[in-house]
């Protein structure tokens, strides 16, 4: 139920967080909670995320490694690339412009997986992409930030890579490995790891919207046109470099979706940390996590009533294969 209608409890969950002073509360939970709660449920919303990483789609992994970096390249080469273009473009303000920036080089989202098992894609293939592009995130997004952030912008890399090792990384190997040798552990992890995960990114987005009311509400129309265009080119990129290649098309599906969407609740963990809890760099992490999800939640409602050509996905298996 939660993760089936994720869109409509993102938008109250942030809603409420929004709106609430204007219920005339004098405390407001949100605010309180502030950015150390974000460092807290980021760790929560990735040890949901292992435990919730099925073994043999783990271990499919070092079987069709190929298939799988070379989805993971095409991520980290255009995600990056279309947001650093974007920024160059348009020009915005120095902090936004970094926001935008971490949205393109933070790794895929959760979300992704879902929406390609209603997409009629390769969930297995998403799952694979995922979990590649998580693990090396450490290494890749550190290195896409110095690459494509302005010089005049300070931030410490190495806290970066800090932040990603110790809060997307090793919450996520900790509970695949929890997943792997515990049954039990297991057990209790189809019961209730997708919805830890959920709620946690649901409190991440909605702590960051109550902490940003007014820069989101004054986000111009710019932004939002940089962040579309983010959007669409890492789906462009996604199911023609697929194609490209020749990947099935419920490969090319999951690539596709797998590339547009980004870690929301890494990439307000990454600003947060690196630049402040008060620090513009936020607003575009927050404001892409509604994008991302409306327009993906779109493309697989269109896909679901579109089967995959049969003959064309044999015929490019045999050539990837071969």
């Amino acid at each position: 139920m939660l993760q089936r209608y994720i869109l409509f409890w993102l938008v109250a969950s942030s809603g409420i967080a929004f709106f609430w002073p204007e219920f005339g509360l004098s405390f407001d939970p949100f605010k309180a909670a502030g950015g150390s709660a974000i460092n807290v449920l980021i760790v929560l919303t990735m040890f949901g995320v292992g435990a919730l990483l099925p073994v043999k789609e783990v271990d499919q992994i070092l079987h069709r490694w190929p298939t799988v970096l070379l989805g993971t390249c095409i991520q980290y080469l255009s995600m990056p690339l279309l947001a650093w273009t974007i920024v160059q473009v348009m020009q915005p303000d120095p902090q936004i412009a970094t926001g935008i920036l971490i949205v393109g080089c933070v790794p895929g989202a959760m979300a992704s997986n879902v929406l390609t098992l209603a997409a009629r894609g390769n969930v297995s293939y998403s799952v694979s992409l995922t979990t590649s592009a998580t693990l090396l995130s450490p290494i890749v997004v550190p290195i896409a930030l110095w690459l494509t952030v302005d010089d005049k912008v300070e931030y410490n890399g190495w806290a970066a890579v800090q932040l990603l090792v110790l809060r997307v990384v090793l919450p996520v190997v900790i509970g695949h490995l929890l997943n792997r040798f515990y049954e039990g552990f297991r057990r209790l992890a189809d019961v209730a790891a997708s919805t830890v995960a959920n709620l946690s990114i649901l409190a991440i987005i909605a702590i960051a919207v109550a902490l940003y009311r007014s820069g989101v509400t004054q986000a111009s129309g710019a932004l939002l046109l940089a962040l579309a265009v983010v959007n669409a080119g890492g789906y462009l990129a996604g199911y023609f470099g697929g194609a490209a290649f020749r990947l099935p098309e419920p490969m090319r599906r999951a690539l596709t979706l797998e590339v547009g969407m980004q870690n929301a609740g890494a990439g307000i963990a990454l600003a947060t940390t690196l630049f402040g809890d008060d620090s513009p760099a936020v607003i575009p992490c927050i404001l892409y996590t509604f994008g991302c999800m409306l327009t993906g939640t779109i493309l697989a409602t269109i896909w679901q009533w579109t089967t995959p050509d049969p003959t064309t996905s044999e015929h490019d298996a045999a050539a990837t294969e071969g």
